[in-house]
């Protein structure tokens, strides 16, 4: 728990008990590791920390998540505070640069040796369909579970620019083929960079997310199964999410040793807040769709497409 030299210590994170902490002696300003607070979300200094949590039962998975990616943990703290109401585009650049620097750090390059890059496999790509003033956008790579390669990184980003560009397109609807959303990032691709910096540049240019900003209300996702990392952290820019009874969605990438690089790190701390976001970087838990419908993370949860007529919840 905390003590009072709690911004000197060398502790990977800290833990601050509420029932104990006085109301009226401010958390912040907060040290440059996570701050967790235990104990109930009305007490006045609740939001000042970085997860508010209720019971010490999360506490275990987060203390080990945290304890494995020390510094990528700070890291990913440290951007969500600076990022906090700032303008997306902007944020966006300084999450790219946070992740960069996280790409040379040897928690990732621990983590590559242990995983090896697996055989590639073919090459992704959008499938493109116009109808009336819709564009239907289908991510399209069902035997990799639609992981983002370069390819369908960049076929994404032409698809959306493209959409951007034509005012007569009112709405996107972006879906997936296969039994689900997405894998994320392309793990055969983690660690065929050397240049950090290049790497930055690329991803200011090709991001997806980047694409989507400039009209993200026209854009409409509907996820089925699985929706990992990079697949919901440009997600979660649209807007309007919604998801089938049985989708579950998760950011796993503190566990090797970075932070979600696509976006999410500005996409999901606007739909569910900072404190949750933390709470699911830092952990790698996996949210279902009950939970995501009651977070924000999306609009509605319906199993059948053609029946959304745009209510709260349907189907669920």
């Amino acid at each position: 728990m905390l003590n009072a030299d709690w911004r000197h210590d060398d502790r990977p994170f800290v833990v601050v008990d509420l029932t104990t902490w006085p109301g009226a002696v401010p958390l912040d300003p907060l040290p440059p590791i996570p701050v967790i607070a235990v104990g109930s979300p009305l007490h006045p200094l609740a939001e000042q920390a970085d997860i508010q949590i209720e019971t010490d039962l999360t506490l275990v998975s987060l203390e080990t998540a945290i304890r494995k990616s020390p510094l990528a943990a700070w890291v990913l703290i440290d951007l969500l505070r600076a990022t906090a109401g700032m303008e997306p585009s902007r944020a966006l650049t300084c999450e790219s640069l946070a992740f960069a620097a996280l790409q040379s750090g040897w928690e990732h390059r621990n983590w590559l040796k242990v995983h090896s890059s697996a055989n590639p496999m073919s090459e992704g790509r959008v499938l493109t369909e116009r109808d009336g003033d819709v564009l239907n956008i289908a991510v399209d790579r069902p035997g990799a579970r639609n992981a983002i390669d370069r390819s369908l990184r960049d076929a994404l980003f032409d698809a959306c620019s493209l959409a951007n560009l034509d005012p007569s397109i009112h709405i996107v609807r972006i879906t997936a083929t296969g039994r689900c959303f997405g894998v994320g990032a392309d793990l055969s691709e983690f660690g065929t960079t050397d240049d950090p910096p290049r790497a930055h540049f690329i991803r200011s240019r090709t991001l997806p997310a980047r694409a989507i900003l400039p009209r993200a209300s026209i854009y409409e996702v509907h996820v089925r199964g699985a929706c990992i990392g990079a697949s919901l952290e440009f997600a979660a820019f649209a807007g309007r999410v919604t998801a089938s009874s049985d989708a579950w969605f998760q950011l796993p990438e503190l566990g090797m040793g970075i932070l979600p690089g696509a976006g999410g790190c500005v996409s999901v701390p606007r739909r569910i807040g900072r404190q949750r976001a933390a709470l699911m970087m830092l952990s790698g838990r996996r949210i279902d769709a009950r939970s995501a419908l009651d977070w924000g993370l999306i609009d509605a949860i319906v199993d059948d497409p053609a029946l959304d007529h745009r209510g709260p919840d349907i189907g669920g």
